[in-house]
């Protein structure tokens, strides 16, 4: 069965192989995300080869996308590696201090003493300890610990209900932006920003350093600040996706604000023909268990409902134990839960406005198919807008986008209920329909005499110009 929600599977010591990334794309991953919070430039160089050789070798395209690590707000090292802090302990976060102690412990993020004041609460180790500030004294926040527990090194900082000043993009997201165009990355991900003028800078440096490849990467907004809510439109605008990261995000809104949250951002994101990637311990138990608790099933099951474009696995897939099955568990999930996605093109169009023809010819394909009852709609695209539209709409019809450029493959790779084929470049209109037939019939998909809805470009091979619509019975032409 083709499944329509897409799989993120983050790369790391546990799948850092060929062998292992070949099973885990037969067993259904679209997208690799490659982490930059960990490892050199040369490490994302080499597995991004790596994952072009195992895509190749099972013949197909995956998307990579490249994360970067955006600013690091954490403490820093203990002497004996980790304390265990107590409820009304007094701690110290010394922006001046070298190696920690059970007093106190340095930052790595040195303008934190700055951006807080009495009172606020600080969540470390994503919320697991909690401290609450008493006063600022030079570069020091003296503290009271309200929650207790073990701390380590170089775990996370956040400040209940947002606030800190730190840049989106630092010094070494700047330089992993051009790691990443070095290897051609289908996708950027940048973390926690806070407004659109943050993404629109990812997306410039982005394209200076892709253009001596010829490329521009689409570029995701990992949504996990505060600040980030009320913006979220002007960020999705600036941006081609967001990544609901319900980590970070969750300890800056509270846990419990975060099911409405995804579901506003999936729909949000849906309704601005943008994309969504739902993030964040989707299948931790995995990382240890072969089999996922019925709490991450109904987790994936009820994001693909929202509408996600995509599920992702992090540590599940990176360092965790069972990297295969997490993908396979997944994609089980997703095809069960899509049974029950309903149609509602009929609503959808209702009080929507066609601005562009291309755009008007993907939503014609779209109610027709659904009205008609046909097998498949197949997209004849360079660029793939034709195919991210359809997608933007639940239909239970499969969506077919037949390219010939490798790039918009792999881009097309992360687009909910778009499967993607090589089509050779050509400028004769009939010798393309015939090919797109052939590959549909030779893959199955569909059988003589059943009806397809194609879109094309005339003349053909133009970017963005989708204004043409035919409807076929294969084995006619």
């Amino acid at each position: 069965m083709l499944r329509a929600t897409k799989i993120v599977a983050t790369i790391g010591p546990a799948s850092n192989d060929v062998a292992t990334l070949k099973r885990m794309i037969k067993a259904g991953v679209n997208v690799v995300r490659l982490n930059f919070s960990h490892g050199k430039a040369q490490d994302h160089i080499d597995r991004a080869a790596m994952v072009r050789q195992a895509a190749a070798e099972c013949g197909c395209e995956v998307a990579i996308m490249a994360d970067l690590q955006g600013p690091k707000i954490r403490i820093g090292k203990f002497e004996n590696t980790r304390i265990v802090v107590a409820d009304g302990d007094k701690f110290i976060l010394d922006a001046d201090c070298s190696i920690g102690n059970q007093e106190r412990v340095g930052l790595d993020y040195k303008a934190l003493p700055r951006d807080v004041r009495a009172g606020d609460i600080l969540l470390l180790n994503d919320g697991l300890i909690v401290l609450q500030v008493e006063r600022i004294a030079g570069n020091e926040i003296h503290t009271v610990v309200k929650i207790g527990g073990e701390l380590s090194n170089n775990k996370g900082i956040n400040r209940q209900g947002g606030g800190l000043t730190a840049p989106a993009l630092t010094v070494k997201d700047m330089e992993d932006i051009k790691t990443a165009m070095s290897f051609q990355a289908d996708y950027v991900a940048v973390s926690f920003p806070k407004n659109a003028t943050d993404m629109e800078m990812a997306r410039h440096l982005s394209n200076i350093a892709g253009e001596a490849y010829n490329h521009k990467p689409m570029m995701i907004a990992k949504i996990e600040r505060s600040e980030a809510i009320p913006a979220l439109q002007e960020i999705l605008d600036a941006s081609d996706g967001i990544m609901v990261a319900r980590g970070d995000l969750a300890v800056e809104v509270g846990n419990a604000a975060v099911p409405a949250l995804q579901k506003r951002m999936i729909k949000m994101a849906r309704a601005s023909n943008k994309l969504a990637i739902t993030a964040t311990q989707m299948m931790e138990s995995m990382i240890v268990n072969a089999v996922p608790t019925r709490a991450e099933v109904s987790d994936v099951a009820n994001a693909v409902l929202d509408g996600t474009d995509a599920v992702m696995a992090s540590a599940e897939t990176a360092s965790g134990k069972y990297p295969v099955e997490t993908v396979e568990a997944m994609s089980a999930i997703c095809l069960d839960a899509e049974k029950f996605q309903e149609s509602k093109l009929d609503s959808d169009f209702m009080n929507l406005a066609f601005t562009r023809i291309d755009q008007s010819i993907a939503y014609g394909a779209l109610f027709t198919a659904h009205h008609l009852g046909v097998k498949a709609i197949v997209a004849l695209t360079e660029s793939g807008s034709t195919a991210l539209w359809m997608s933007r709409h639940s239909i239970n019809v499969p969506l077919f986008a037949l390219t010939p450029s490798i790039v918009t493959q792999r881009k097309v790779a992360l687009y909910r209920n778009v499967s993607t084929f090589n089509s050779p470049y050509s400028t004769d209109r009939d010798a393309v329909l015939k090919a797109a037939e052939a590959v549909l019939l030779k893959k199955g998909f569909v059988s003589q005499g059943d009806k397809i809805v194609v879109t094309w470009g005339e003349p053909m091979g133009q970017v963005g110009g989708t204004n043409a619509m035919k409807i076929v019975k294969v084995g006619d032409n």
